[in-house]
């Protein structure tokens, strides 16, 4: 439903498949009322790699990066710089490890669907990031890494960051 409102604009301006609900509740009954509640579902293949990959990447780069600042003396072990440091290098990496899934995860969540709820562009996951490796080569993948960054860099370093401290206590 988010990506379905987050797409829509005038059709002059139009870019890609358009969905044209008039609300979120129009949105969520239109797509069940057209697809069920697989309907719902639809991308979640993309969505599930995704957090599980992410979420993996920014605990073992916090822990290690942490880790090297303290042992190199940049920092001394436990002072509020080594963990944002630590902090800073994760979400890089959360950012370079989750985009390709983020562009995934939105192409299936946005394509146009038959009536039976099939994907007319995408057969499914692993058919997504194979069109998109052939007709826009890997970089493909990365659309927007920019635009991840600034929104899970900051979420990676503060979440770390209290995490840490709360651990700590």
């Amino acid at each position: 439903v988010k990506t379905h409102l987050q797409a829509q604009t005038m059709s002059a301006m139009a870019v890609g498949h358009q969905h044209n609900h008039e609300s979120i509740s129009s949105a969520f009954r239109s797509i069940y009322q057209q697809h069920g509640v697989v309907g719902l579902w639809r991308g979640v293949t993309g969505a599930v790699p995704r957090v599980a990959v992410g979420s993996a990447v920014q605990l073992a780069t916090f822990a290690s990066a942490k880790d090297w600042v303290c042992e190199h003396q940049w920092f001394r072990k436990g002072s509020w710089a080594a963990v944002l440091a630590g902090g800073m290098v994760s979400g890089v990496a959360v950012a370079v490890t989750m985009t390709p899934f983020d562009v995934i995860s939105t192409r299936l969540y946005n394509q146009p669907v038959d009536a039976d709820g099939t994907g007319k562009l995408y057969r499914g996951f692993l058919d997504c990031i194979l069109q998109i490796s052939s007709k826009e080569g890997l970089l493909g993948l990365y659309k927007g890494i920019g635009a991840v960054y600034l929104r899970l860099g900051p979420h990676t370093v503060l979440s770390l960051f209290f995490w840490d401290k709360l651990r700590n206590m």
